[in-house]
């Protein structure tokens, strides 16, 4: 279940609260040491549903990323890629990729900038 960036608890799965009510969103966890991520649109089972897992050191050069707009590829394996119509394909270097339109990162971007997902 996704949370709002507004709750105070980050154990869970939360978006950004630019995300509104869309169904369509980056969504975000924090865990001990690494944070992930995944993509709202997946309909399968949940079980089986992809997550892209970044250390946790890595986490704020991610949040640079995002707020840039640029691509990055130097992560561990994980790239950033931004498409010239602002979509943007996240991809881990294990064969997990993930997909967002333009609007879905522009909120995930807008929410770093107002400190939803800062650790």
């Amino acid at each position: 279940m996704s949370t709002t960036g507004s709750d105070t608890c980050r154990d869970t799965w939360f978006k950004s609260s630019f995300s509104k009510e869309a169904g369509t969103c980056v969504e975000v966890r924090f865990t001990g040491d690494a944070v992930l991520m995944r993509d709202s649109k997946y309909i399968g089972a949940a079980q089986d549903q992809p997550t892209i897992m970044i250390p946790i050191v890595l986490w704020p050069r991610i949040l640079e990323v995002a707020l840039s707009r640029s691509s990055s590829k130097s992560y561990d394996g994980l790239a950033i890629d931004v498409n010239d119509d602002g979509s943007v394909v996240v991809s881990d270097g294990r064969g997990v990729r993930m997909a967002f339109t333009a609007d879905e990162w522009d909120a995930f971007a807008k929410g770093v900038a107002d400190g939803q997902f800062d650790r």
